[in-house]
């Protein structure tokens, strides 16, 4: 895994983006003699934190549904569980 500075990404940015692209590996960014952040690609970070959000709110509609499916909202009403699902607001 390459390690890149500050300055270099700032004076090479074109160049480390097209490397990134091309070798499809996480380009770590150091400032001083620490890393402070990664660069990865388009696909990783799709894959890395966009599914898993997604699936996470799959399954908060699933749980929703089936406390609606089984009669126990919580006190509320359906109406008023499909306006949050939804994200209307109160």
């Amino acid at each position: 895994m390459k390690t890149v500075n500050a300055l270099q990404l700032r004076n090479h940015f074109g160049q480390v983006l097209q490397e990134l692209e091309e070798n499809g590996e996480p380009i770590l960014l150091s400032k001083g003699k620490k890393v402070r952040a990664a660069l990865i690609t388009i696909e990783d970070f799709q894959r890395r934190f966009l599914d898993r959000q997604a699936e996470e709110e799959r399954e908060k509609w699933r749980n929703n549904l089936g406390e609606l499916r089984d009669g126990r909202v919580g006190g509320r009403s359906s109406l008023e569980v499909l306006r949050e699902q939804r994200g209307y607001p109160d």
